[in-house]
């Protein structure tokens, strides 16, 4: 069995890895990041989701890191592609709804390479991409070393590092290394949440969705095989949903009254689908036809959970639903030009390379975010979010929970721009194992709105940098929480040296949509 030494080992590769590896690099400290795709990017990239951003995106308030991701995504577009004259700073490449600016996940896999270049080549990051793993070794309260098995030739790696950071999409060294955490949703007897559930439900897990992305060509015809389960999508009705999923009606998340969509607009007032995660705008290229992702409620996979109970039923049901989705759209939706582009995902078959993941398990925290941190319901007096005195980094989005495998709809309300606390990146016993992704000390519903592109990457900044502090001073993260000068001076070394902005300006704070 091959071993490796490292200062940081970073476990998954998404927007939170790549952030935390990028930040450990930049205060000295040597890195491995596994992944267990070809693509590095997580959501962004592998998942084929679009960002999800908040207002002051395009501000100083946005993670650096990720503020110089956008502008290298923009630089890629200008330099490679055949814009059309009047393109301004601000380039959208898709014009889509959903972002201030939505781009092909294989541009954005270009643009993290770019980022990363430099230090793989000087040896201070190593990427190790089709590597899973498969078991962690601990002694006591620390973790020693990760084993992961490389999916392309099955030869096995140990890799020992001082802070091991859990930046996998399920959370998978919680389970593997016996570290405390929570799966599916709290109950409200517990945590006191207005949105939770009476009681602790493990099952109770947002649907995942596996995308896909499109381009129509008209008078063409593209039918896929008909999918074997098509007329269980077609015909089955959840209790919760005003129709068959496979159909252009849905309720709107917030009020849950029904919706009716259309794929393309036609100026009766009705959603247009297909711009709503367009990532790219053919009127502003030259010689370009449209392309969108698909991530529409008709492909939230709701049936099975994907931990807990049979994960490989889960991830087949989901391809299966995405499949007949597109199978619809082409015969009784009417479109049969609507064509998969392979190409823009990586794959051969045109979905995405992993479901998107909504919910992962997430670590018992010295601190838990609750609805009544952040939840504009919760806090009634207008004050706008909880003030973090161990403030990290900032996220802004809604609570937005999409229906679960418990037969729950939509929950979707309002919160205000908060902060992310240190206390919720700190395991309550293991001393040196960071969490990095949607793994943080979150509920069920918090979860809602700690889990999109800039906070994931704003996390992964909080805890790269955590790794790297601790190392120097030979101290762990709890000691730093604790002792007043040590988080002073973390604190410091976030805003003064990185440039993360901890704290939102009193009336963005108190912000409400």
């Amino acid at each position: 069995m091959a071993e490796l030494q490292t200062d940081v080992l970073i476990v998954g590769g998404g927007l939170g890895a790549v952030a935390a590896a990028l930040t450990a690099a930049k205060l000295g400290r040597s890195v491995v990041i596994t992944e267990h795709t070809d693509w590095l990017g997580g959501q962004l990239t592998a998942q084929a989701v679009p960002p999800d951003e908040h207002a002051w995106i395009e501000r100083e308030f946005a993670p650096p890191g990720y503020a110089e991701l956008r502008r290298r995504v923009r630089d890629y577009y200008r330099r490679n592609y055949p814009l059309r004259p009047g393109a301004g700073p601000l380039l959208d490449p898709g014009l889509g709804i959903v972002s201030r600016m939505c781009h092909e996940p294989r541009v954005a896999v270009a643009v993290i390479d770019e980022m990363l270049a430099p230090w793989r080549a000087s040896g201070r990051i190593t990427v190790l991409l089709r590597h899973t793993p498969i078991a962690v070794w601990t002694n006591g309260d620390k973790v020693d070393a990760v084993t992961l098995r490389d999916l392309e030739t099955g030869h096995e790696l140990t890799v020992a590092a001082p802070y091991v950071i859990d930046a996998t999409e399920l959370g998978d060294l919680l389970e593997l290394a016996g570290v405390e955490h929570v799966v599916g949703a709290e109950g409200r007897d517990t945590t006191g949440e207005p949105h939770a559930p009476d009681t602790a439900d493990p099952l109770d897990q947002q649907a995942i969705s596996w995308c896909f992305a499109l381009e129509h060509r008209p008078g063409e015809e593209h039918v896929i095989d008909r999918p074997a389960g098509y007329e269980h999508w077609r015909d089955t009705v959840a209790p919760f949903w005003p129709g068959p999923q496979l159909s252009w009606t849905d309720v709107v998340p917030i009020t849950l009254e029904r919706r009716e969509w259309r794929l393309f607009g036609d100026g009766t007032g009705h959603f247009d689908l297909w711009q709503f995660r367009r990532i790219l705008g053919a009127e502003q290229f030259t010689g370009m036809t449209d392309l969108t992702v698909v991530n529409w409620p008709q492909i939230d996979y709701w049936e099975r959970p994907l931990l807990g109970a049979d994960p490989a039923a889960a991830l087949a049901g989901s391809r299966e639903l995405s499949l007949s989705f597109l199978y619809w759209m082409q015969t009784e939706g009417g479109y049969p030009g609507l064509r998969l582009r392979p190409d823009v995902t990586g794959t051969r078959d045109g979905l995405a390379k992993t479901p998107y993941i909504r919910e992962s398990r997430r670590i018992v925290a010295e601190f838990t975010v609750l609805e009544q941190h952040v939840g504009v319901q919760a806090r009634p007096d207008g004050s706008g979010s909880e003030i973090f005195p161990d403030s990290v980094g900032l996220g802004r989005y809604r609570i937005d929970l999409h229906p679960s495998t418990a037969g729950r709809s939509y929950v979707d309300i309002e919160a205000y721009p908060f902060q992310i606390p240190l206390g919720a990146l700190i395991p309550v016993r293991v001393d040196n194992l960071l969490p990095a992704n949607k793994n943080i000390g979150t509920t069920h519903i918090t979860n809602g709105c700690y889990r999109l592109h800039p906070v994931e990457w704003a996390i992964g900044e909080a805890v790269g940098a955590l790794a790297g502090f601790c190392l120097a001073r030979d101290l762990p993260p709890r000691k730093v929480r604790s002792d007043a000068a040590q988080l002073s001076d973390y604190q410091r070394l976030l805003s003064d040296t990185l440039g993360i902005v901890l704290t939102w300006p009193e009336e963005i704070r108190t912000h409400r949509e």
